[in-house]
């Protein structure tokens, strides 16, 4: 291990503390809201999805206005998301959740997971960010953290059990009501939240630095030839 438990979270809740992004999906604890954001979130980038998600929290602002709108009316809100087979499912859901729980969604990861649409991740995240319970998930921004951190130089591929099992050690060991207004060590909310806008960070920096070396070994980029005239 390459980091002590104790110092990584430091430099997480530091850079949170200073960089943290503001979303639609943050500003509210409202199930419903928190579980079409995560599901639109499925393979989808923040910066897509947040025109998106405010159109159709408008347009279905409750469990139960989904589950009553008719199919096509869902679709053409959707559309320009991309894998629209989400709002078919999203729908889904809601009909499930009005159906089976009176349009309550309930706060538990496995009855989340039976849910059309909702997968093992997704659940965990909605217990996490609706509820602020002390699940443990994994997903892409939180794998790239944790491998950053304590499997760089790791040859072999890294199972989600081995991240698991350091994002449990991670987690806050007190839950306290927690508050919007500032950063507070004792959410596990939060704590997510700080995961992933690290992760998303070293995602973008990744991405810019193959970029940059990509275009650099191009002969024809124009950074190249700029420098060879330039000589």
């Amino acid at each position: 291990m390459s980091i002590s438990i104790k110092k990584f979270q430091q430099t997480i809740w530091s850079y949170y503390k200073k960089h943290k992004r503001s979303m639609p999906w943050r500003e509210t604890r409202d199930p419903y809201k928190v579980l079409i954001s995560e599901v639109m979130l499925q393979q989808t980038q923040v910066e897509r999805v947040i025109p998106k998600y405010n159109i159709f929290i408008k347009k279905f602002p409750t469990g139960e206005k989904l589950a009553k709108a008719p199919l096509f009316e869902v679709l053409k809100v959707w559309l320009g998301l991309g894998y629209n087979r989400r709002a078919l499912l999203s729908k889904r859901a809601a009909e499930t959740l009005v159906s089976k729980y009176g349009g309550q969604i309930p706060a538990d990861p496995e009855l989340l997971d039976e849910l059309p649409g909702i997968g093992e991740a997704t659940a965990g995240a909605i217990c996490v960010y609706a509820f602020n319970q002390k699940v443990i998930f994994v997903e892409t921004n939180v794998r790239t953290v944790f491998i950053h951190f304590f499997f760089s130089k790791t040859k072999r591929k890294i199972s989600d059990e081995e991240i698991a099992k350091l994002v449990g050690e991670t987690l806050p060991k007190k839950v306290r009501p927690f508050s919007r207004s500032k950063v507070e060590p004792f959410s596990v909310r939060e704590w997510f939240y700080a995961l992933m806008d690290y992760g998303a960070m070293l995602k973008r920096a990744r991405t810019y630095a193959e970029r940059t070396q990509t275009n650099a070994d191009h002969k024809g980029f124009v950074r190249n030839e700029r420098g060879i005239f330039s000589v």
